[in-house]
């Protein structure tokens, strides 16, 4: 099977009496190494031999966590065998920790191929970001600036590869955030870097507008972007409305992550989240008008998408949002039961949601 279009390793089972010595063979030797990994830690050999066994082990299961947590252990031990205080920036040249800076930058190295064959196991990103926290706490300022600063680059190669990879976008973020409030200046908006990853996250939307994990990062940056500018209410309204109208809901209807950006906008339009709307200070009025405008999109949208869930969903949320604000439904209870009767055609598979919707939105089922 594909997920986000990166193919998963399959297991080949053995067809043969000999391939399955072999395998019981690699079985075994995996195995007895497992045994000698933990018999060396439990003994306290924090060696680098040791922890040349730990890379042997987690290139052939980068999930196993415990060996993860083993190398944690030797790691910090070969560390703190050349710990000096260099929290200083002033710290001459000649004096840098190059043995630290050696055992890091490895072990960095040593993760780079582990991510392109294994993009989706978290324990990798874990440890990825263990060892930068550790260069920041061990290193001089500028050194262990420069190993975070790399990460940006790596995650960038790492998206490319695969676009909608959620782990690559949380560690881009968490990457971002250390750059801005370890290594920026006193003034924090000049620190920071909202405007080029916002430009960034624009950019790779446009590449692949099916890319969840960039949408939602697009919705992480957006209230930041607009306090950073200072935006008024007139910039901000302006804002909403040039997202509302963005033609990725015509381009591909059935892609769940444009419809999932799209209940975020309209989220902001719900005056029970106005303390935290883009637009807090939005007047009643312009409030109705801008949902009544996208509920009539929404009913055009359907003219030509009748199969489609999303707009059903969406229609009947943005429905339930406008009966709160006019304290009346923008259509009859009729048409209500039939969205929610073709919510049912379309979508079978999670029939007993939409009766629990039908419950909750007190619409009898009667035709």
């Amino acid at each position: 099977m594909a997920s986000h279009g990166t193919l998963k390793r399959s297991i080949v089972k053995p067809t043969s009496e000999q391939d399955r010595r072999k395998e019981q063979r690699k079985l075994q030797d995996y195995k007895n190494l497992v045994d000698k990994v933990n018999t060396e830690v439990r003994e306290s050999h924090f060696s680098l031999e040791v922890l040349e066994l730990t890379s042997k082990l987690l290139t052939q299961n980068p999930e196993y966590y415990t060996i993860w947590n083993h190398r944690r252990l030797i790691l910090q031990h070969l560390l703190s065998q050349e710990s000096t205080d260099y929290s200083h920036e002033e710290t001459a040249e000649s004096q840098w920790p190059r043995a630290e800076i050696e055992l890091i930058s490895k072990d960095l190295g040593f993760l780079v191929p582990l991510l392109r064959r294994f993009p989706k196991c978290y324990w990798i990103w874990k440890y990825r970001i263990w060892l930068l926290e550790e260069a920041s706490c061990r290193l001089p300022f500028i050194e262990s600036q420069k190993f975070w600063q790399q990460e940006l680059a790596l995650v960038g190669k790492m998206l490319v590869m695969d676009n909608r990879n959620f782990h690559g976008w949380i560690y881009r973020r968490t990457i971002v955030s250390a750059l801005e409030s370890k290594f920026g200046k006193s003034d924090t908006k000049a620190n920071s870097t909202t405007e080029e990853e916002f430009a960034y996250t624009t950019r790779m939307t446009e590449m692949s507008l099916s890319n969840f994990s960039a949408w939602h990062n697009r919705s992480k940056l957006i209230p930041k972007l607009l306090n950073e500018r200072a935006a008024g209410n007139e910039e901000r309204k302006g804002y909403l409305n040039h997202e509302l109208i963005q033609r990725a809901l015509y381009a591909d209807p059935d892609d769940a992550s444009i419809w999932s950006y799209h209940q975020y906008l309209i989220g902001n339009l719900d005056p029970q989240f106005s303390s935290t709307s883009l637009v807090p200070d939005l007047a009643h009025e312009e409030r109705l008008t801008y949902l009544r405008k996208e509920f009539e999109n929404l009913r055009e949208l359907l003219e030509e998408e009748r199969d489609c869930k999303w707009i059903y969903q969406s229609l009947i949320q943005l429905g339930r949002t406008l009966k709160a604000v006019s304290q009346e439904w923008p259509v009859d209870e009729f048409q209500i039961r039939v969205w929610i009767r073709e919510l049912k055609r379309v979508d079978p598979l999670r029939i007993g949601r939409w009766d629990d919707l039908e419950r909750k939105l007190q619409i009898s089922s009667a035709e």
